[in-house]
């Protein structure tokens, strides 16, 4: 069961639950301060593959082999899979799921894509029309480096606003009324947000914007505060977005600083790792979601959290020919399973 509540939120009624995921990361993620809460690390960030774009689609497909195990399911199992990254057409995604077989549905939301495919499988889950779904995404910091800005041998100087696309991937298996796991009892769906960001490597300022509007979206139609909560998680900010989500936020008079905390800033550490602003890319809230707040939600240590994952909805043309980044943000409500 379903229901509106207000303008953007869609409540469900408490029984989807997310039954087993898994979190892949690569050296650089394996050094940073959540490196021992992955399941698998690939220390060479090929995975053994001719290409940055093949080891992702690897990273992919190993998540999604390790929650299923976890939910016990296989994939025979699941009725579908929404899955989607960065790369053009989603390349990581299809070729990591090619063999699996399952009913696909790509997704792209940019970073926000996790946000994206877990809400469209709780969705699809509280409307009957499917018993198990799996939602997952990946990301591959030399894959998008070539894609979006410079190949690696260009040597190119980045910015201190620049972030770093994380390697790695997330995955989700999620199904109906089993309340010892985390459940989803809320979704927001975004709304597309341009800010007139035109620097390609200032991904916060471009998404904050964004994470914000999406925020107070959910607590108007709510009439819930952020006092209710036990953390409020953004998918890719970074330093520089976080800042300005606070400005943001404080304005419409919603202080959320105190409840804030950024995936792209937990899985690196700043000071000992060159990331710059922080990390981004899909496999940053997708792993940081999996690897360090459901295990969390799952034992009762975090018992209501916002997962708010942002995305810039941009691509190089677009970004060649001038034009700003328009962003988006999707949010979903997750509470714990030890009731």
């Amino acid at each position: 069961m379903i229901k509106r509540k207000g303008r953007y939120t869609t409540l469900t009624d408490g029984r989807i639950n997310i039954l087993g995921y898994a979190a892949v990361g690569s050296k650089k993620e394996y050094e940073g301060p959540l490196g021992n809460c992955f399941d698998k690390i690939f220390h060479d960030p090929k995975a053994g593959m001719p290409t940055w774009e093949q080891a992702e689609s690897m990273f992919l497909k190993e998540a999604l082999s390790i929650a299923l195990g976890k939910s016990t399911l296989s994939s025979e199992d699941i009725d579908y899979v929404f899955a989607g990254d960065l790369l053009n057409q989603c390349i990581s995604s299809s070729y990591g799921l090619k063999d699996f077989s399952i009913p696909y549905l790509g997704q792209y939301g940019a970073c926000s894509t996790m946000a994206q495919s877990l809400l469209m499988s709780a969705i699809t889950l509280a409307s009957g029309a499917a018993s198990f779904c799996a939602a997952a995404s990946s990301s591959h910091f030399c894959a998008a480096e070539r894609q979006y800005r410079f190949p690696l041998e260009y040597g190119g100087q980045r910015t201190p606003t620049a972030q770093w696309t994380v390697t790695g991937s997330g995955c989700c298996v999620l199904g109906k009324e089993k309340p010892s796991m985390p459940s989803v009892d809320a979704i927001t769906v975004g709304r597309i947000t341009d800010p007139g960001i035109t620097d390609a490597n200032n991904m916060g300022a471009a998404m904050a914007p964004a994470a914000a509007r999406t925020i107070m979206d959910y607590f108007k139609d709510t009439g819930k505060t952020p006092s209710e909560f036990d953390a409020i998680f953004t998918g890719d900010l970074g330093v520089v977005g976080s800042n300005l989500l606070y400005k943001l936020t404080d304005e419409s008079g919603l202080n959320i600083k105190d409840k804030h905390k950024d995936c792209g800033l937990l899985i690196y550490n700043r000071q000992t790792q060159d990331v710059h602003a922080g990390g981004s890319g899909c496999g940053c809230a997708a792993s940081v979601l999996c690897s360090y707040i459901l295990p969390k939600l799952e034992t009762g240590e975090l018992r209501s959290i916002l997962f708010i994952a942002t995305g810039a909805l941009m691509n190089p043309t677009a970004c060649q020919q001038g034009q700003s980044i328009p962003s988006i943000a999707h949010l979903v409500e997750l509470s714990t399973g030890c009731k």
